[in-house]
């Protein structure tokens, strides 16, 4: 009898061949971690031994493999008829009456536990002797809130039959399985009561990127089928863990509020379940509470730790007692599978077709689609997934379009413009300024778009063929001057994290503002006062569960800024405080009712000077509470804050003033404050900003507008705005000569020194800390630098007369 059942306590992980490795794992757990505070439902196991007793001793096991050996394993055509005989000859038999005395016995001991009213979860685990890491994930069936020993042993007859379901059989004939050689073991668990409450999936790294620095958790209400099936969009949350522990408040460092529609539960007219739509309320609510996300994260911890792997954990959290539970534990098979992390690609246009318009290319990439003609964002249901988006402009409306588009293409704007920046943090192959795209494509042509033939991009007619090369990133080497990004979309950070960067050197937190939040920080602040009712019904419906409404701008803003700096972490994350100008403040929810109206926003309302502003400082305020929680709540000190358009050194002053009075003081906790310099008076006046400041960022962009007189985003104009103009290059001269002799740190943002290997030649001469490019043009700015960096060398050489 003792070889037909075994109890969780007498199982551990070498016992895959025995009790396969669902209930191996359990049993694993149940020893080893329930010490350490992981709560594991207690349990027993039928063993493969006992499978193949049941099949010897009803005298079925050859009728079984007889039929098995008539499929037809090439159309399987007879597929249907052969699995439903196996399972009917199943179904048809009793089971052995020891096999029955042994489970009953592992029921009684389990009812004894629990003093009687036990129901169970009746779950296959096949496995094979000869074959101890096969996975059989999915295959076979389980059976849920099973009470009482006929209930038990019916359920334990259907899971024997479902080693024989239609897909069980052609899964191991397509992985060469021997039928012959494949048992299954059942696990009879305490049922944890979560159609009463709720339950999950947590995996130890992100599912999506292979980022292991982080535990995702997801939530539904109900019970786990749904989630497991993907049936409904859950919550979701991801936890740094070097913050767990570590007596951090607050590790969890970002949240996605599902839809949930479906709960399911039991079905109280008979056996099975019925999936309910979720009450509205409970929709919009999140799962679970901070602590118990917290918890979960914790003792994923554990258990990734004790298994020496990533894990993809189950968990449940009974509704009668409000424990948690963890249900199952196996190891993580995609992402760490994965040799190589990172995918950086080249492209090359294999044939040339019929040019259709050209402008200025944005990165590397080719593309091709089906374009799609929108001239406002309202229009953006007719833009499908995979397809080229073909416009005038761009404003930051359109941020939620442009990630659906394959590619983009625009009448008008530059290098800087609101397109180029959003396609490169979206990662499309995007041309710009091409003055003739709306009028020179067809709505719905066949179009192919190359970035990948130098700074000139070109729009082909047709779906033309190019090839894709991966570099390889050991290859590049790791240069003096150190690489940097430049960030805004949060959900692109743990990708961008396994690039060869040495953090971000710049961290724009508009696309934040703009996309997750969307509405006016002050609009927020004074929301009861505000007088358009539509606007009011906006702001109330994104924000419902927050009853501090300003609570909702600190929480989002903080969960984007700690995404990407614990992508990163402990590498530098330099966070830029907003820096909208006043027309594109307007542009968010409520924002008309608190802007002025500027004839020249670029120099007017914007920077620094809005941050100890009676118009703006409570907004400011709010940016500020965000990057504190960030540094001190998350635990992410990487953090540095760098203050944009900074006009005098009054103006550092007042902000570094403002910014001690919320709690963010230049120098405690390790705070380090920086200043763009993209104003002639910053450069001009470098070492007495370098009194305020740890560290500069070299705004080219600006620098250039400002020096040169010239608007940047000027189309009739954009043959004098050039960053290797004399002037230009003698202002960024002198500013890095300032910051050496202050010793401060000094870096620069921009596409120039990846763009023209002349102008990083030119930065590496001056000595230059850190260039921070857009992920597109990281590799080919490292390349230039090495390239700038060599010829540093052999120049010093020769000048020595070495």
């Amino acid at each position: 009898m003792k070889n037909y059942i075994r109890h969780f306590n007498e199982i551990n992980i070498n016992d895959v061949p025995i009790v396969g490795g669902k209930n191996a794992s359990l049993g694993e757990m149940f020893q080893n971690l329930t010490s350490k505070g992981v709560q594991v439902p207690d349990g027993f196991a039928t063993t493969s031994e006992a499978y193949w007793h049941f099949l010897q001793e009803v005298h079925i096991k050859d009728e079984i493999f007889s039929q098995l050996e008539k499929l037809d394993t090439k159309a399987f055509s007879n597929l249907k008829e052969i699995g439903t005989s196996v399972r009917k000859a199943i179904l048809d038999t009793e089971l052995p009456d020891d096999l029955k005395d042994a489970i009953g016995e592992g029921y009684d001991t389990l009812s004894k536990k629990y003093k009687g009213d036990i129901s169970l979860a009746v779950r296959s685990s096949a496995t094979a002797e000869d074959l101890p890491n096969a996975s059989f994930a999915g295959q076979q069936e389980s059976y849920l809130n099973v009470r009482g020993k006929e209930e038990l042993i019916d359920a334990c007859k259907k899971c024997y039959a479902s080693l024989f379901t239609d897909r069980a059989i052609k899964y191991r004939e397509d992985n060469g399985f021997d039928h012959t050689k494949v048992a299954l073991s059942i696990g009879i668990q305490r049922m944890v009561r979560s159609d009463l409450a709720a339950s999950g999936v947590n995996f130890t790294l992100d599912p999506d990127t292979g980022f292991d620095q982080v535990v995702m958790v997801s939530s539904i209400y109900g019970l786990g089928e749904n989630i497991v099936k993907g049936t409904v969009n859950p919550d979701d949350y991801f936890v740094f863990k070097p913050s767990l522990g570590n007596g951090v408040p607050q590790p969890i460092i970002s949240r996605n509020l599902g839809s949930k529609e479906k709960t399911m539960v039991y079905d109280t007219s008979g056996s099975g379940t019925v999936n309910l739509d979720t009450p509205l309320g409970k929709q919009e609510q999140f799962v679970l509470t901070d602590a118990e996300v917290i918890q979960l994260a914790q003792w994923s911890l554990i258990i990734e730790e004790h298994y020496k792997r990533p894990m993809d954990i189950e968990w449940a959290k009974d509704g009668k007692t409000n424990e948690l539970f963890i249900v199952q534990a196996r190891p993580e098979t995609v992402q760490s599978a994965k040799k190589d992390k990172l995918k950086i690609s080249t492209y090359t246009l294999l044939d040339k077709g019929k040019e259709i318009t050209r402008g200025m290319a944005l990165g590397n990439k080719i593309s091709s689609g089906k374009a799609r003609i929108l001239h406002s964002p309202e229009e953006s249901d007719k833009l499908q997934q995979g397809e080229i988006l073909v416009t005038e402009r761009t404003n930051p409306d359109w941020d939620p379009i442009l990630k659906k588009a394959a590619g983009i293409i625009t009448d008008q704007g530059g290098r800087t413009s609101h397109a180029a920046i959003v396609a490169r943090e979206v990662g499309a192959a995007a041309i710009i300024g091409t003055n003739n795209a709306t009028k020179r494509i067809k709505d719905g042509q066949e179009i192919t778009i190359s970035c990948a033939e130098g700074d000139t991009g070109i729009v082909y007619d047709g779906r033309l063929k190019w090839d894709e090369k991966v570099v390889d990133i050991a290859a590049l080497g790791k240069p003096h001057t150190e690489p940097m990004l430049i960030l805004a979309d949060p959900d692109q950070a743990f990708k961008f994290s396994f690039y060869p960067a040495e953090g971000v050197g710049l961290m724009r937190l508009e696309f934040v503002i703009n996309n997750s939040i969307q509405i006016h920080p002050m609009a927020l602040k004074h929301f009861d006062q505000l007088k358009d009712t539509a606007v009011k019904d906006k702001i109330q419906k994104l924000t419902h569960h927050y009853p501090d409404k300003s609570d909702y701008f600190v929480h989002k803003l903080a969960e984007g800024i700690a995404t990407i700096a614990a992508a990163f972490y402990p590498k530098d994350v330099i966070v830029r405080t907003s820096d909208f100008k006043s027309n594109e403040y307007a542009n968010l929810i409520g924002g008309t009712e608190f802007e002025p109206k500027e004839s020249n926003p670029m120099l007017g309302f914007r920077g620094a000077s809005r941050y100890y502003s009676p118009k703006y400082q409570e907004a400011f305020e709010l940016e500020c509470k965000a990057l504190k929680m960030v540094r001190e709540d998350m635990g992410l000190d990487n953090v540095k804050i760098m203050i944009p358009f900074c006009r005098t050194l009054k103006e550092a002053a007042k902000v570094v003033g403002v910014l001690e009075e919320n709690g963010l003081k230049r120098g405690e906790k390790g705070l380090q404050l920086y200043m763009m310099t993209e104003i002639p008076n910053n450069i001009i006046l470098a070492e007495q900003f370098a009194e305020f400041f740890d560290g500069f960022s070299i705004g080219s962009n600006d620098l250039t507008q400002l020096t040169l007189g010239v608007d940047r985003d000027s189309e009739l104009l954009s043959d004098i705005f050039d960053i290797n103009d004399p002037g230009v290059k003698q202002m960024i001269a002198m500013v890095i000569a300032s910051a050496h002799k202050t010793h401060t740190k000094i870096g620069l943002c921009g596409q120039a020194p990846s763009d023209y290997p002349e102008f990083a030649q030119f930065l590496v001469e001056k000595g230059i800390n850190s260039i921070s490019f857009n992920p597109d043009a990281l590799i080919s700015g490292i390349e230039n630098i090495n390239k700038a960096e060599k010829t540093e060398i052999h120049f010093g050489m020769a000048e020595s007369g070495n």
